[in-house]
């Protein structure tokens, strides 16, 4: 498992962008990990699936609100991954009206998580290999906090968690 001190694995996520623009095309655009990490301090957080109960009800909001604080903290970017495709992460963060304060980021294949060895596996309940739900400081790709929730867990993940973190 991905540990403190660790660099961001090389891996591509997918965002869907709602506008062209700045050499994006609409639709599903790759994102190299190492590469949108590298000289930003990013706060990621995971979840094991979009639209989910307690990840739309509390996770997504907390760090949608808490935006601002993070950014005066310093935090560059606010990552939101899943294991989902990259249009249900933008139909998520339509629904969660992120604009623009998290970059709601699909790891489709779970290729992410499997690298990080952050996995859960939900094949028993039909649901397949997801994403433990988890949160991470990044700095210049380096993990520098990590946040782990046992199953069935949100305690340390949350937003304001991570805003004493970056804080600190």
């Amino acid at each position: 498992m991905i540990k403190v001190g660790d660099t961001l694995p090389a891996a591509t996520l997918m965002e869907y962008s709602e506008v062209e623009g700045n050499g994006c095309s609409l639709g599903p655009n790759a994102v190299d990990v190492q590469k949108a990490s590298a000289g930003k301090t990013i706060a990621v957080f995971a979840v094991p699936g979009a639209f989910t109960p307690t990840c739309s009800a509390k996770h997504v909001p907390g760090y949608v609100e808490k935006a601002a604080e993070l950014k005066a903290a310093g935090v560059d970017e606010i990552w939101c991954l899943s294991v989902n495709d990259a249009f249900v992460m933008g139909a998520w963060a339509r629904d969660q009206k992120t604009d623009g304060k998290v970059r709601m980021l699909a790891d489709g294949d779970a290729a992410f998580a499997k690298a990080t060895g952050l996995t859960l596996d939900l094949n028993g309940k039909g649901l397949g290999l997801r994403s433990n739900r988890y949160s991470m400081l990044v700095k210049d790709g380096k993990v520098v906090t990590l946040n782990v929730e046992g199953p069935g867990k949100f305690e340390v993940s949350d937003a304001g968690t991570m805003l004493q973190q970056a804080a600190a």
